[in-house]
Order: C-alpha cells, then structure tokens, then sequence
C-alpha cells in the first residue's frame, strides 16, 4: 500500500503554494487582518473561478470537481502555511458539509453550485453564548410556521460564527421547543440578510479568522432536509458527522501552520549568531528543533490519517477525527511557542511574524472544542 500523496496531488500543493505565494504574503495577511471583511474579493473570485479551489470536493453533480477529502486536505494545509485569510473553512469545510449531509438532492442542487463556484460565501451557526460544542449546547428554537407551508422561524442567538458577518447563506442548527441532548436538532438554511437578523463582528484575538454574533428575532428559514414530517429533530447525526469532517479540515490547517513556524525556527537558528556560532550549534537549542519536528510529522500522520478516513467516509472517522484534533491541537500550538521562544526578544514582538502562527494555533486549538474535550469525546467513542 502506498501511503504518499500521487504526483497529481503534489502538484495540486505545488499549485496552490504557488498562488498563496502571491496572494498572500504575510504583508497582505496584515493588511487584511484590519479590514472588517477580513478578505479579498478579487483573490476570493479567482480562486472559484480559476483555480476551483471551493469546488474541490464538492460532487460533479452540483457543480464541484468532485474530489475527495484527500485533496482538500492537501489544499487546507497550504492554507493554514500562508495564513490566508478568505472565508474558505467556513464556506467549504462547514457549510457545504453540511448541506451535503443533511440536504434533499433538491437543495443540493439549488445551494451548493453557488458555493461551489465562490458566488456564494456560507457558514455553519452553532455555537451559542454558553460556547458548547455538543449537541446539549444548541437552545436556539425552530417555531413551525402558522401558515402550514413547512417554513420555520428561528429566534436565539449564534456565537462565535464564522465569517458569519459576510456570509450570504447561514446554514443554522436548532432544535424543536421541549427537546434535550441529541434529540429535536435540525439544519434550516438562512439567507444573509434576512429580516430580524442581526450581524456583529466580533473582535477577536486570531484576526486572520473572522467571527460574528448572529442574533435571531423571528427569522423565516428552510429546513434542510426531506419530508420535515420524517425528519425534523434529527439532524445530530449529520451535524454530528459535519463537525467530524471539519475537524479533520483543521487539522490539515494546523499541520501546514505547524509545519511553517518549524521551518522559521531551523532557518533562525542557523542564521542567529550568538557567542560566535550559530545558535543552533548550541544543544537546548537544537533539542528544541528535534521535539518540533517529532511533534509536527507525528500531527502530519494523523492529520492525513483523519483525511482518508474522511475521503473513505469509513467507521473509523469520528475516532480519527477526534484524536487528530487533540494532537495536531497541542502539537501545533507548542510549535509556535517555541517559535517565539527561538527567535528570543523579537519572537515577542507584534511586528515579528511568529506572533501570527502563535495567534492561529491558539484560535484554532479551541475552535471545534480544544484537546480536552476531544481527548474525552474520544473515550467515549471507544466506549471506555
């Protein structure tokens, strides 16, 4: 069995490594970092249509390319290298997801071309002020509407959503009124500027990834799904697998960040001069390196490990997943610290880029819940 990525999938990193390259430096990371929208439209417009990078694993059937999770691994890791900041994870890896496990062949096709094609920027709202990421900490309610036309309103407020503050479409978990735990949950789908719906930017410490509030006053959605009278309050089970896939996206993510400030650190060590010779002549030093290297190829098996389970949609994903997420959490999180710690007084300075990658890592060891709780849901889910 051959467990290295085809020349065609090199080639598809060489590709996008290429364009990162020119589209975002880490200059253009900082210029839009401060902007509001947090992206580039020109760049968001040419990556659909030029390179069809939000295609990429999205079914032929509904205007993608129709590849599998292992190429969007290969594409989220060049992504989580350059820090681009687009609303890629929240269009691609959460929302078309999403719609993917929960919609009728009908709102396929009606919703995932527009995403497909980059027209249409969509996010996943559910989290919620209390910031739980189990199905206990979805409150918001889906009222049936009066008129018996199977449209629903939604009142409540999403946290934490992102890119929600730009997203045309809002794919939204709710449950029905009186239902706990896993029961009663369902997707409904939202347009962006819905009457009653209220959009805050949220400041944030990672400023490369956009958050918004989204509060819901009455707002008319859809619910996604077939015969709502079949399959209203179940949809945990395809959120549930929709979290699954997205965790696995971020740890393609947090492996190419981890990756990065590994390479920051060697390439420091040989060019630093301290006492005459480099400081990664010095052994604490070069020890440092070691255990960043061990940490980062060991995240790498298991984030690609998670990807083929993805791409095989197999038992195995919601373990994988979960323990990918723990690892690549920490491992990526303590790269970046000792980022900062090799480059010495500069490392901890705004200007320096490391700065960036230590924010990113800590942003995304919580987002989708941080290792401890993924070390939990992983014993749960081998039943000890």
């Amino acid at each position: 069995m051959n467990f290295a990525f085809s020349e065609e999938q090199e080639e598809l990193r060489r590709s996008v490594r290429r364009f990162l390259e020119g589209k975002s430096p880490i200059p253009e990371v900082r210029r839009l970092m401060e902007t509001t929208d947090g992206y580039d439209e020109a760049v968001w417009a040419q990556m659909g249509k030029e390179l069809g990078l939000q295609s990429l694993h999205v079914p032929e059937a509904y205007g993608g390319q129709g590849y599998s999770f292992v190429e969007l691994v290969v594409v989220l890791e060049e992504m989580g290298r350059a820090l681009l900041c687009a609303p890629y994870y929240a269009s691609v890896c959460l929302a078309a997801n999403a719609i993917m496990n929960a919609g009728t062949e009908e709102e396929k096709q009606a919703l995932l071309p527009g995403i497909a094609s980059g027209d249409t920027i969509a996010t996943l709202a559910f989290t919620e002020p209390n910031g739980r990421w189990d199905a206990s900490g979805i409150t918001m309610e889906a009222v049936p509407g009066p008129d018996g036309s199977g449209g629903y309103t939604l009142s409540g407020t999403k946290m934490f959503v992102l890119d929600g503050h730009t997203a045309g479409l809002v794919v939204v978990a709710a449950r029905r009124g009186g239902s706990e735990g896993t029961d009663g949950i369902s997707f409904f789908a939202v347009d962006g500027g819905a009457e009653g719906l209220t959009r805050t930017p949220l400041p944030t410490m990672d400023q490369t990834r956009k958050q918004a509030k989204l509060e819901f006053s009455g707002v008319s959605a859809k619910l996604l799904g077939p015969d709502p009278e079949n399959t209203e309050g179940t949809g945990w089970a395809a959120l549930s697998k929709t979290l699954d896939q997205a965790a696995v996206c971020l740890c393609a993510e947090m492996v190419g960040g981890a990756q990065r400030v590994l390479d920051m650190s060697v390439e420091y060590a040989k060019v630093r001069i301290q006492f005459g010779r480099p400081i990664g002549s010095f052994q604490a030093i070069k020890h440092k390196c070691a255990d960043m290297l061990l940490e980062v190829e060991s995240a790498k098996s298991a984030a690609y490990y998670a990807g083929w389970a993805a791409a095989e949609d197999n038992d195995e994903l919601p373990v994988v997943a979960s323990l990918a997420k723990a690892y690549c959490s920490d491992a990526y999180f303590h790269a970046a610290a000792e980022n900062i710690q090799i480059h010495g007084g500069i490392g901890f300075t705004w200007e320096h880029d490391a700065h960036l990658y230590f924010k990113r890592a800590k942003s995304s060891e919580i987002l989708l819940g941080d290792a401890t709780y993924h070390r939990e849901l992983l014993a749960q889910r081998i039943g000890i």
